[in-house]
Parts: structure tokens; C-alpha cells; sequence
């Protein structure tokens, strides 16, 4: 199967709601599989778990009440490397403080040469953000926090 074939098909599920595409063509074929991005809601029981909040929550005592029962993560999708603005020199896509919305760009995640968006799947403000530009990041690693 051609590579050309390939990347299209990648870019049809990154733009759409599937979680997976099989193709197959004569004897030749191929599956594209993608993990959805796995979010806390606000909602939901909070991330008093996550290594992370626990570090926040040990330095800084005062706090602890506040930083767990508020605060949840946006994660990394996949295995890659985090970048916070869509090129080099360009403004990041979200800073401390900044209020952000459902569907809002948060940052990019690299893998393989592709670049995937990062998007949040909740209202809140951005608390906190874990990883510096350029770094690597692990399957579901928090990448940002958000009240």
C-alpha cells in the first residue's frame, strides 16, 4: 500500500470521530488505531492520585484542600513530545491564568513526525502546566492542570 495512502488515512481519522480505520486492498491491508484523549471532568472524583497533584499538595500544605478538590488534568494522548505553541517563535497556544473553553487547542504532541493536537475537553482556567516545551511525555502523563 502506498505511504501517500497511508498519511492521508491518518489525517481522514485525526479529522474525524473515529477511533479506528481498516483498509484493505488485494492481500494488502491496514489498521489505524487511535487511543481518544482521557480527561477528568470536573465532576468526576478528583485526581488526589496522580503523581503530579501529589507533589503539588505535599509542597505546599495551605493548599491542599484547594489543589485536589479543583483541579483536573488535561493528558497526553500518546508517546511523544510536548510543544506548547503550533511553530517555533509563534505565541504559545495557552498560559497560566488563561481561561480556555471545550474544543480549545492546548498544546501539540509529536509522534512519529505527525503532529497532533492536543485539545481540552472542559471550560476552566489553566493552573498549571507540567511539561516544558520540547520535552518528552508518556501515554496519559499530565500535561496540564485546569480549575
Amino acid at each position: 500500500m502506498d505511504l501517500r495512502k497511508i498519511k492521508k488515512l491518518i489525517e481522514m481519522l485525526q479529522e474525524s470521530d473515529l477511533n479506528e480505520i481498516e483498509v484493505k486492498e488485494g492481500e494488502e491491508s491496514v489498521r489505524i488505531n487511535r487511543k481518544k484523549e482521557v480527561h477528568i471532568s470536573p465532576s468526576a472524583p478528583q485526581v488526589s492520585i496522580s503523581p503530579p497533584m501529589q507533589q503539588q499538595a505535599i509542597s505546599s500544605p495551605a493548599t491542599e484542600e484547594e489543589s485536589t478538590s479543583e483541579l483536573a488534568s488535561i493528558t497526553s494522548p500518546m508517546v511523544g513530545t510536548f510543544y506548547r505553541s503550533p511553530a517555533p517563535g509563534k505565541p504559545a497556544f495557552v498560559e497560566i491564568g488563561q481561561k480556555i473553553k471545550v474544543g480549545d487547542v492546548v498544546c501539540i504532541v509529536e509522534a512519529m513526525k505527525m503532529m497532533n493536537q492536543v485539545k481540552s475537553d472542559m471550560d476552566g482556567i489553566v493552573r498549571e502546566i507540567h511539561i516544558e516545551d520540547g520535552q518528552p511525555v508518556e501515554f496519559d502523563q499530565p500535561l496540564i492542570s485546569i480549575e
